[in-house]
C-alpha cells in the first residue's frame, strides 16, 4: 500500500468516527428535549400516578355488587306498581272564566254550565306481594295510596296488568291491602324482623318512584324509632337515606338479605317533594298483625287503654321530678275505661308495658293498639316519685268510646306556672297553682265552666301549689265529685261542682 492509500484509509476512519459522534450527540439532545416537553411530562406523570386496584379490594367490591344483584333479583318480582283512578262529579266549569254556553251553546259532548261533570284523577304508588291463596294474591301498601279511589290497577314486575280489589284500609297506621287474581306465578316477599335493625345497616328501597317501575336505590338505616310523621299516623318510623320519591309509597325497604324490613311511606323535603335523603318507612313488624287482620276481617282492630297521653317537655318533667325519665304522661283518663278500672290515674307517668321500656306517647299508643282485646297486661308507672305496677285488661277500641269527651277526666291540660306565664297572663310574681292551657270540649272541666288561661288554685278546698300537687289532689280528693277554686283575671271564684 502506497502512502496515498494509507492516508486515505486513515482519513475515512476519522470521518466515520466524527459522524458517529455527531449522530450520538443529536440523539441525546433530541431525547433531552422530548423528555422536557409538557406532553411528555404529562404522559410520564400519568404513568407514575396510575392507580392499581389491589386484587383483594376489587374482589371484595365485586362480591358486594353480586349481593346487590341477588337482592334485586329476589325482591323485584314481589314488588308491584299500583295505579289508581279517583272519580269525582262536580259542576262543569266555564271556559277560562267566559260563560261559553251563554254565547255559543254547549260544546259537543259536554254538559251545560252548572251541570255535573265527571273528573278522573290518576294516582301512583307501590305495593308488596305478601300472601297467596291459589290464584289470589294479597298486596300490602299505604292507606294514602288507595284511599278514596274508584279503580285500582296492579302492574307486576313482568309488565302484566291486573284489576285489583280493595281488601281493607286503616288510616291510623297508614296501611291498606288490595288483592288481584292471576294465572301467573309471582313470588311472595320475605318479611324480616324490623326489631333487629341497627343504625348503619344496609337499606335498599324498591318501588316505582315517579312511575319509573322496578327502581332499586341503596342507602343505610339512618335512624330507628322516628316519630312526627303525617298527622294521625301512630307508627314509629325507620329513617333511611336510600332515595325515596313520590310513587315509592307502599313499596319495600329491604335489608342486605332481601328481607322486607319496612314499607316506604313518606319523605321530608324542602324542594317540592324531591328526595333529599330523608325517607321514612313503617317498620314491617308494625304491619305483620295487620296483614292477617286485613285478610281475615277486612280491617285492623286495636286495643284500648282509655287514656289521653302527652310527651312532657323539659319544664313539665322537672316540675314532676321526672328528669331523665322516658315514658308518656297520662293527663286524662276515660271514666269506665280499662285504665280507670285498673287504677291508672291522671298524672301517672307510664314507663313500661309488660317490662318493656316505653319511649314516648307514640310508642305507647302503638304498643297498646297491638294488644288483643281481652288480654291482661302490666303497666309500670311513676306516681308521686314512686314506681308502681298496675294490671289492666285491654278492651277493643272503637271510634265511639275513643271520642266520648263527656267521660274524659278531668278534661283539662294544666301546666306549671313559670315566670314567663306569670308575665304573659299578668299574674302576681308569687302566684301559685297551675295554669289552664287547654279545655277539652264536652269534658267535665268544660261542663263546670273552666276556661283557658284560668289559674287553678285549689281542688275540693285543698290548695294547689304546683303541678305535682294538682295531680295528687285529683287522685285523692276528687274521687266522687270535683270543684275548682279558680283565678280569672283579677277575680277569684269557685266553679260549679261535677259528680263522677
Amino acid at each position: 500500500m502506497n502512502l496515498y492509500e494509507k492516508l486515505s484509509s486513515k482519513n475515512f476512519f476519522v470521518f466515520n468516527l466524527v459522524l458517529i459522534g455527531v449522530i450520538f450527540g443529536f440523539s441525546l439532545a433530541f431525547l433531552s428535549f422530548s423528555c422536557s416537553s409538557p406532553q411528555a411530562k404529562k404522559t410520564a406523570q400519568a404513568q407514575e400516578n396510575q392507580v392499581i386496584i389491589p386484587p383483594d379490594a376489587l374482589a371484595a367490591a365485586e362480591s358486594l355488587q353480586t349481593v346487590f344483584h341477588a337482592v334485586s333479583d329476589k325482591v323485584l318480582p314481589s314488588v308491584v306498581e299500583i295505579k289508581t283512578i279517583s272519580i269525582q262529579r262536580r259542576p262543569s266549569q266555564s271556559f277560562n272564566g267566559i260563560p261559553w254556553e251563554f254565547f255559543f251553546g254547549p260544546r259537543d259532548g259536554e254538559p251545560n254550565q252548572g251541570q255535573e261533570r265527571e273528573y278522573r284523577t290518576q294516582g301512583l304508588g307501590s305495593g308488596i306481594i305478601v300472601r297467596q291463596e291459589k290464584d289470589l294474591y294479597y298486596i300490602i301498601t299505604n292507606f294514602h295510596v288507595v284511599n278514596e279511589t274508584n279503580e285500582i290497577l296492579v302492574v307486576a314486575n313482568d309488565g302484566k296488568e291486573y284489576k285489583a280489589e280493595l281488601v281493607g284500609k286503616d288510616d291510623r297506621k297508614d296501611l291498606a291491602m288490595v288483592s288481584f287474581k292471576a294465572d301467573e306465578s309471582y313470588p311472595l316477599a320475605v318479611l324480616g324482623d324490623s326489631e333487629s335493625l341497627r343504625v348503619g345497616d344496609w337499606a335498599i328501597a324498591v318501588g316505582s318512584p315517579l312511575g319509573l317501575m322496578s327502581t332499586v336505590t341503596m342507602g343505610i338505616v339512618s335512624a330507628v324509632g322516628r316519630t312526627g310523621g303525617p298527622a294521625g299516623n301512630i307508627n314509629d318510623f325507620i329513617q333511611t337515606d336510600a332515595s325515596i320519591n313520590q310513587g315509592n309509597s307502599g313499596g319495600a325497604l329491604v335489608n342486605i338479605r332481601g328481607e322486607v324490613i319496612g314499607i316506604n311511606t313518606w319523605i321530608a323535603s324542602n324542594n317540592g317533594g324531591g328526595s333529599v335523603g330523608l325517607g321514612f318507612a313503617i317498620p314491617i313488624n308494625n304491619a305483620k298483625r295487620s296483614i292477617d287482620e286485613f285478610i281475615n276481617k277486612g280491617e285492623i282492630s286495636y286495643g284500648w287503654l282509655g287514656v289521653s297521653l302527652i310527651d312532657p317537655d323539659r319544664e313539665l318533667l322537672q316540675a314532676l321530678n321526672l328528669q331523665g325519665k322516658r315514658g308518656a304522661l297520662a293527663v286524662q283518663v276515660f271514666l269506665g275505661s280499662p285504665a280507670s278500672k285498673g287504677g291508672v290515674q291522671p298524672g301517672d307517668f307510664i314507663t313500661h308495658l309488660n317490662g318493656k321500656e316505653i319511649r314516648g306517647m307514640n310508642a305507647l299508643t302503638l304498643a297498646v293498639g297491638d294488644i288483643s282485646p281481652g288480654e291482661q297486661v302490666k303497666f309500670t308507672v311513676i306516681r308521686d316519685g314512686a314506681s308502681l305496677d298496675i294490671n289492666v285488661r285491654i278492651e277493643a277500641r272503637t271510634n265511639e268510646v275513643a271520642s266520648d269527651n263527656k267521660k274524659l277526666w278531668p278534661g283539662v291540660y294544666a301546666i306549671p306556672i313559670t315566670d314567663s306565664i306569670r308575665e304573659n297572663l299578668k299574674m302576681d310574681k308569687d302566684a301559685q297553682g297551675v295554669a289552664v292551657a287547654q279545655i277539652i270540649a264536652e269534658s267535665p272541666a268544660a261542663i263546670i265552666g273552666l276556661q283557658r288561661e284560668d289559674r287553678i288554685t285549689a281542688i275540693n278546698g285543698e290548695k294547689v301549689t304546683d303541678i305535682a300537687s294538682f295531680y295528687k289532689l285529683l287522685r285523692e280528693k276528687a274521687v266522687k265529685e270535683l270543684w275548682f277554686e279558680v283565678g280569672r283575671g283579677g277575680a277569684t271564684l269557685e266553679t260549679l261542682k261535677f259528680k263522677r
